[in-house]
């Protein structure tokens, strides 16, 4: 069983998506443990008929705390955070987990638009994304079938392209972090701890205390890119969206205000990831 966390604020179009998505692919069971900040459209009683466990903030918080909460309230080992502006694709846990076995990985993230097998590959997977993206998010903002029609245009078939991809790139890895989606075991919350509630950039903080635990430790993995497992991210999707702010904003500080630079670029530097 696995537990899947994701926090929303609104976006009830892209929440059915999502969901739509995660019921159809996943292999399997598991609970939904969605942290809702406040929605006003709908998003909360939906997913509540929809059978998820629903928590309900009074107020807009920021990733890390969300993701905190939903640790505490999850039943199950393995812990999945997810984007509600994700799409899954066919078998995604059962290869994710199959290689985290086979590999002896406690965190993980799946390859997505903006995190791909190659920086190129990356590069292109996003400018390619903007010019499908952009004209049709103008002309008709985001009704459910307005993010299917850019999902089509993108891909055109999501299952053969995802399987074509899966038959390329297999059960490779590499280190690295896509923050829309992160698998982790109870095994990696003991060693590396929850998530950092004063950084909004918390999956990269987390990719940062993997690779040094891993260095002064050597009792775990850092964070690892499974390069076969492909998700779609719509990628600021709503990026003009008026969200109240975080209700815990005064307690936010910088990645580097946490870290020297000095040493995140050297525990970054085998990584495509930019400081």
């Amino acid at each position: 069983m696995l537990s899947i966390i994701t926090a929303i604020y609104n976006q009830l179009p892209m929440n059915r998506l999502y969901f739509e998505y995660l019921k159809k692919y996943t292999h399997h069971p598991y609970e939904l443990i969605i942290i809702d900040n406040g929605s006003t459209d709908g998003s909360r009683e939906f997913f509540e008929n929809s059978g998820a466990k629903v928590i309900k903030n009074d107020a807009n918080y920021s990733y890390p705390h969300c993701q905190n909460q939903g640790i505490k309230e999850a039943k199950y080992d393995l812990l999945i955070f997810l984007n509600n502006d994700l799409l899954v694709s066919k078998n995604w846990d059962k290869r994710a987990i199959e290689i985290m076995q086979q590999e002896n990985i406690d965190i993980a993230t799946c390859a997505a638009t903006d995190c791909r097998e190659t920086k190129k590959a990356t590069y292109i997977s996003q400018k390619r994304w903007k010019y499908v993206r952009n004209p049709l998010l103008f002309l008709f903002g985001t009704p459910e079938w307005n993010l299917k029609l850019m999902h089509c245009f993108m891909y055109g078939n999501w299952e053969k392209w995802t399987e074509n991809h899966y038959s390329k790139f297999g059960n490779q890895i590499k280190e690295g972090i896509a923050g829309s989606n992160v698998i982790m075991t109870r095994k990696a919350i003991e060693k590396v701890g929850d998530w950092d509630k004063r950084l909004q950039s918390a999956d990269f903080d987390l990719f940062l205390r993997s690779k040094k635990r891993a260095m002064e430790h050597k009792d775990i993995k850092p964070v690892q890119i499974l390069k076969g497992i492909y998700l779609h991210h719509f990628i600021r999707l709503t990026v003009k969206a008026k969200y109240p702010p975080f209700a815990d904003k005064d307690n936010l500080i910088s990645l580097l205000e946490k870290w020297d630079k000095k040493e995140a670029l050297e525990l970054i530097k085998n990584t495509d990831m930019v400081l």
